[in-house]
């Protein structure tokens, strides 16, 4: 079977090997019908009274067994027999029986959630919150978090004295299970500043774990709870204590590296501080592989400041000297965006991105002409004395955004570049073959050559508004060309006005992740979705939408700082799915189906 060949002739006979005592036969047996169930269905259920005659075996590892197979085979007839037996276990004296019985409540969720809710297994998961076994209650809150994850109608919630007591269980679980703990940690929503740092203190010592999953879930954890918090000092130092386990987390394989820089990013902009000490702890090593060296290379960017400038600088000159092409270009790229991001810098940055261009390297000149042109809209009349040096490297140009930037170069500078109308009369002769991209800069610069000196461009003009509006099929670049007919024609004055206005400074924050977004994105940090930084209902359907929960401290601190409430249209239509009913229960772990009520009161807040 373990070879591939078809052995479900034999089903009969395995079955009658259930008899045999034999711990290590029983095994083999069970990993059999396992296997072979899905297609023998009829044939399984003969396996019934053996089951339920191993659930009461004095050997707690036959009980763990048989439960744990009976959860795995989806037969009607098993599923209905495992009821009886599986509630029993959850109560069983032997506690490798009980944290077996829990992960098999949520396999029988997925095979049947309704036979799960209508038999009370949830409320039983619930108690074992209580168990004096902490591998018991990992397992527990393991499945009650898999439980609630798939449901629409539960949802679950831990109080004060059940997160302090999952808190207290951390230090006796395996890693998986403290994984698995800190993650069900997420659903405790402080109502005190207090309780918010009492318990970020607890999970601390998790950060120097050696397992890297536990390590980025308390991170996650922790972040959490900062939202929570008003005292600035405290926050400032549960910062200063994330960053030697991230930094560490890097000293890993090279894929765990790349989950972490991932990871990394969404952590220092919501709080640069993290990590602001440590930029040199992400310079690129000569054997990093080439996605960890772009990873690097964002967060390199991210961390530079205006004492630390010139160490980043230098490093990326350096990178852009390799023989990666892709890696070269982002290199390039970021030391213009260094420029735009720190102004004290941007006379260094200049001068490297001149350097890059003496070398004539036709990417390197690209790219490098492409972050020029975003200077040069950051610093306006401050660097034009570098044009003529760009101007030598018009023939090195065949990518479509190089081009566009040096047709806007040329355009907006035309009055100061004397034979700026023959430049762009060569780029006009591939005009009707150029992308889009390259059509409506050559048709803006075109326009502008003509209001800046009317003789020079008073040829080119009306050629270029033919092709844009008669030979072109792209609507915006047609309706661009009609546009610019029209304002020519009937008032030259408001086409001057409006096509040479003052350009909006640009600033590097158009880099940053949209707020409610990023929000979002730490809560599931150590999962898929910090890695792809998407949220997860764009590629997992039916994924719950998360969200920071409403609690009088957070409205004080994080609500109250926002512009407007980042939560999205989704969750309010999530909310708003049912109505207000709340089971109460002695650990106060709540099964939820939150409604309008609540809506209404949370946009109260807002």
């Amino acid at each position: 079977m373990t070879m591939g060949n078809d052995m479900s002739s034999l089903f009969p006979d395995v079955i009658n090997c259930m008899q045999i005592s034999v711990l290590e036969i029983k095994k083999m047996v069970y990993l059999y019908l396992i296997n072979y169930s899905r297609t023998k269905p009829d044939l399984a259920v003969m396996a019934i009274p053996t089951f339920l005659k191993d659930v009461d075996d004095p050997n707690p590892l036959i009980r763990a067994l048989a439960i744990r197979t009976m959860g795995y085979i989806n037969v009607e007839k098993i599923v209905d027999a495992l009821v009886d037996p599986l509630r029993s276990c959850l109560r069983d004296r032997d506690p490798y029986v009980r944290k077996t019985s829990a992960i098999a409540v949520a396999k029988l969720y997925m095979h049947d959630h309704v036979l799960v809710e209508n038999e009370g297994f949830v409320d039983l998961l619930r108690d074992m919150l209580a168990d004096s076994n902490p591998t018991v209650v990992a397992n527990a809150v393991a499945a009650l978090t898999e439980i609630s994850e798939r449901s629409n109608s539960i949802s679950l919630k831990l109080n004060t004295i059940v997160a302090g007591r999952l808190a207290t269980a951390l230090n006796e679980c395996t890693e998986w299970g403290q994984t698995y703990i800190l993650e069900a940690l997420m659903s405790y929503v402080p109502q005190e500043i207090a309780d918010a740092e009492l318990l970020a203190e607890r999970i601390a010592p998790r950060l120097q774990h050696a397992n890297s999953s536990v390590v980025l879930t308390a991170v996650k954890l922790i972040m959490y709870l900062m939202n929570y918090m008003t005292k600035e000092e405290d926050i400032a130092n549960l910062c200063r204590k994330l960053s030697p386990p991230l930094v560490t987390l890097l000293s890993n394989g090279h894929e765990v590296q790349y989950v972490a820089l991932r990871n990394i990013l969404l952590v220092i902009q919501k709080r640069p501080e993290v990590l602001k000490n440590d930029i040199k702890v992400f310079f690129c090593k000569y054997n990093d592989p080439i996605y960890v060296k772009l990873a690097k290379l964002e967060i390199i960017f991210r961390l530079a400041s205006d004492s630390n400038v010139d160490q980043v600088l230098s490093e990326l000159k350096e990178y852009a000297s390799e023989v990666d092409v892709d890696f070269v270009r982002k290199s390039v790229r970021s030391i213009g965006r260094l420029a735009v991001k720190i102004e004290s810098a941007a006379d260094r940055c200049i001068a490297a991105l001149l350097e890059l261009i003496q070398t004539k390297v036709n990417y390197v000149v690209q790219e490098a002409i492409v972050v020029i042109k975003d200077i040069f809209r950051k610093y306006p009349n401050q660097y034009e004395k570098i044009i003529s040096t760009l101007c030598e490297n018009l023939d090195n140009l065949d990518e479509p955004e190089a081009k566009a930037a040096m047709i806007w170069i040329i355009g907006q500078y035309a009055d100061r570049i004397e034979n700026s109308d023959e430049l762009l009369d060569d780029f006009l002769f591939t005009f009707l073959e150029e992308p889009v991209e390259v059509q409506l800069s050559l048709l803006t610069a075109t326009v502008k050559l003509f209001l800046k000196r009317p003789t020079a461009g008073q040829e080119l003009i009306p050629k270029v508004l033919k092709w844009a509006t008669e030979d072109v099929d792209n609507p915006d670049l047609r309706d661009r060309g009609y546009i610019y007919w029209r304002l020519l024609s009937t008032d030259p004055a408001t086409a001057k006005t409006v096509v040479l206005s003052d350009k909006p400074r640009i600033s590097t924050e158009s880099d940053n992740m949209e707020p409610a977004l990023l929000e979002e994105l730490l809560l599931h940090i150590s999962s898929l979705s910090s890695i792809y930084h998407k949220s997860p209902q764009t590629f997992i359907p039916n994924s719950k939408t998360r969200h920071l929960t409403h609690s009088p401290v957070l409205s004080r601190r994080y609500l109250g700082q926002q512009q407007q409430p980042h939560l999205l249209d989704s969750d309010i239509d999530n909310l708003a799915s049912g109505s207000l009913g709340i089971k109460s229960n002695p650990y106060n772990v709540d099964v939820v189906n939150i409604g309008e009520n609540y809506v209404g009161d949370l946009l109260l807040d807002l």
